[in-house]
């Protein structure tokens, strides 16, 4: 099986990794920024992927007291067999393009420790290589051009 993850450049300090693409899109949808046409298609691309992608029910290994306050380790990914899901997700991603968020989808065989799985997606928490691979490949930037 392969995993798609849709990305951003920017990292998530709690995984080590670069940011998914929800949180921005949500951002856009409701930033005011879209014209009629793809604040609408946006908006219902988004609420597809509510209705047809189930919310994970663990994002971290430990089974431990007190596991609900520790920062969460765990990253979604889609299963390449997910394939409505994934041309949604495409679509997403080229909207957010369009609008300077430059969107990479990645791929992997060995996504991390999978600590959740259903027919579409899984949540794992990277292998200690995976996050060294994805630091490399991800351009630093000083702080003049982050400004």
């Amino acid at each position: 099986m392969i995993y798609l993850r849709f990305v951003l450049s920017t990292r998530n300090p709690d995984t080590g990794v670069q940011d998914g693409i929800f949180q921005h899109a949500y951002a856009l949808q409701r930033s005011g920024y879209l014209t009629g046409g793809q604040d609408k298609e946006l908006l219902d691309l988004l609420l597809w992927m509510e209705e047809n992608l189930e919310i994970p029910t663990r994002f971290n290994r430990t089974k431990s007291k007190g596991c609900y306050r520790r920062r969460t380790k765990g990253i979604s990914w889609l299963k390449s067999s997910a394939s409505e899901h994934v041309a949604k997700m495409r679509r997403i991603g080229s909207i957010l393009d369009e609008h300077g968020f430059f969107v990479t989808m990645i791929k992997s065989p060995r996504p991390g420790y999978i600590v959740y799985e259903d027919d579409h997606q899984v949540v794992a928490e990277p292998f200690k290589d995976l996050l060294k691979r994805s630091a490399a490949a991800t351009p630093k930037r000083s702080c003049k051009q982050a400004r």
